[in-house]
């Protein structure tokens, strides 16, 4: 394979001299030129601590570029915190935040023609939207996530940002102190790195190893790990072997890569917005994958790892047991993995799963014969409140049926509200609309109020659905990306103040006790909100983005 297959477009001939007296005026040399241009997109952003040391890894990648004969070129796209933003206006940018991301780094390399490429990411969106990217280009690539952050210490206790969301809860309930607060929030994110738990970021991290994009076991050490350096430019040189063996995304982004992927989700107890990521990956990939596989997969494959937010460890304590490896080489054992799939190191997942060194003693990730759940964590529902499907994060702590009241909420600040306010009361179904991708828009992720709810001792007692998203910090009966939403005219949009709600995990139901007739009486009388913008980035993602059950991808 010619290494500069694109680049050349770019870098050769008389007619390029423009060109490359604009590449000499910042540098390059003409031996840097005639060298294949990898591009390095860095998702580094001062404003959180999940993007803050990317800088640095995105150093070391260039190093490991140069080193194995390319030339980097780093550039920069956007990011959102999630964490930051939770509960406030801003996380509507979060989701928009992934199209644009992919949208950038496809435009850079597009434009620059570069011959392969290097993401590094860290908070939630910028993974898929690494993924995505690299399967519209089809070039030479991979992706190297930040890392995890380190625990927080409290009282003795390992915690994360899940617990400071969790407080305000207490807080409001008067069972902590507005001064144990502070001191929680001291102390819960020590440095660099993105949430700790199985959140959604670890979960997107640990998808990227599985399914085939990022080097096994290489995103799972820790952001301030001394590896991490060691592990960045690695990725340098690997990227160059992928340009020389010519492998590209869609030789690894495979049927049965998803359902890899699929099943470390469901056996790590992951984020519920993998099934979002993963069905805007699959759709950028030309890969056929309906909602409704994530239910198969979940079935077939145990829940092994004992991580927050249900479970006692974090991520960071993965990478001590020995890593995702060690989770890849159970699923395989288990035959809940298919071993001949691509990797970006040129070797099949069978492969590096049987490279796995497990720790001796580790209790992080259960053996096959004591799983923690004998099915995974992800449970899709379908019912006439959620004709194309819901989902449900059930770690085994929750309970499997619900019967309550309908208690309806047309924005995540009113639900906010209510529960702190105590207006909430056990058995009640918490219902919160009109937060979908069209009609939030951005389908906002909602753990102020699940962590609200948990934290004023309803959790046990409280179920809620939305048409919005969860943060992968989420615990409880908590049912999201109901679909169709209540701004596409979803059955959601019908529902009343009080009107019984039915919710069954293992019949997979979630319905309205109403008739057939009496919902379409109630949907035909409906009437689509006003957006709530009419010009703007936001207005023009309400415009073009599909259903949740298809990934929430915008679409021309």
């Amino acid at each position: 394979m010619d290494l500069k297959h694109r680049s050349r477009g770019i870098t050769d001939g008389r007619d390029r001299a423009p060109s490359r007296a604009m590449f000499k005026a910042i540098g390059f040399t003409d031996g840097d030129l005639q060298k294949p241009l990898i591009g390095v997109a860095n998702t580094w952003i001062e404003t959180m601590p999940c993007n803050f040391h990317l800088r640095r890894l995105s150093a070391k990648v260039k190093e490991g570029v140069r080193a194995a004969g390319g030339t980097p070129m780093e550039f920069n796209t956007i990011a959102i915190s999630d964490g930051e933003t939770m509960g406030t206006e801003g996380m509507r940018a979060s989701l928009v935040s992934r199209e644009i991301i992919a949208d950038s780094i496809e435009l850079v390399c597009r434009g620059q023609m570069f011959d392969a490429l290097v993401c590094v990411v860290g908070c939630d969106k910028t993974i898929p939207a690494a993924a995505m990217a690299l399967a519209r280009l089809n070039i030479p690539g991979l992706v190297l996530y930040g890392g995890t952050i380190a625990a927080g210490s409290y009282r003795g206790k390992d915690v994360t940002i899940q617990d400071v969301f969790e407080g305000v809860g207490a807080n409001a309930a008067g069972k902590m102190t507005d001064t144990e607060l502070r001191d929680l929030e001291n102390v819960a994110c020590p440095g660099a790195g993105a949430c700790g738990g199985q959140y959604t970021a670890n979960t997107m991290s640990t998808v990227m190893e599985l399914i085939g994009l990022s080097p096994m076991g290489f995103n799972g050490v820790p952001a301030m790990d001394s590896r991490k350096d060691e592990v960045a430019f690695r990725c340098g040189e690997i990227v160059i072997n992928l340009l020389k063996q010519g492998i590209v995304p869609k030789d690894i982004l495979v049927r049965a890569a998803f359902e890899n992927a699929i099943a470390g989700v469901a056996c790590t107890g992951g984020s519920t917005n993998a099934v979002l990521h993963l069905l805007a990956i699959a759709r950028e990939s030309g890969i056929a994958l309906a909602i409704d596989d994530f239910q198969k997969v979940s079935e077939r494959t145990p829940l092994l790892a004992d991580l927050k937010p249900a479970g006692r460890f974090v991520a960071a304590d993965v990478d001590k047991a020995g890593g995702i490896p060690v989770i890849a080489k159970r699923l395989l054992d288990a035959k809940c993995a298919d071993g001949s799939t691509l990797t970006v190191t040129g070797k099949t997942f069978a492969e590096e799963a049987n490279a796995a060194r497990e720790t001796a003693g580790q209790q992080v990730i259960a053996p096959l014969d004591r799983p923690l759940k004998k099915t995974g964590g992800l449970v899709i529902l379908h019912g006439n409140l959620a004709p194309e499907g819901g989902v449900a994060k059930i770690s085994g702590h929750e309970r499997l049926s619900h019967r309550g009241p309908a208690r309806v909420f047309e924005s995540e600040e009113d639900a906010m509200t209510a529960v702190t306010s105590k207006k909430i009361k056990p058995g009640d179904v918490v219902v919160i609309r009109n937060e979908g991708p069209k009609g939030g828009p951005g389908m906002r992720e909602m753990l102020s109020v699940t962590a609200a709810i948990v934290g004023e001792g309803l959790g046990d007692s409280v179920a809620l659905l939305t048409d919005g998203r969860f943060s992968g910090a989420t615990r409880g009966l908590m049912i999201g990306h109901v679909a169709p939403e209540a701004a596409r005219g979803g059955p959601i949009a019908a529902l009343r103040e009080g009107d019984t709600v039915h919710i069954d995990v293992n019949q997979r139901k979630l319905e309205v006790e109403l008739s057939d007739s009496a919902l379409r009486q109630r949907l035909a009388e409906w009437k689509p909100k006003p957006p709530r913008y009419a010009s703007g980035v936001f207005a023009k993602y309400a415009a073009l983005v599909s259903s949740a059950s298809e990934g929430a991808i915008t679409r021309a």
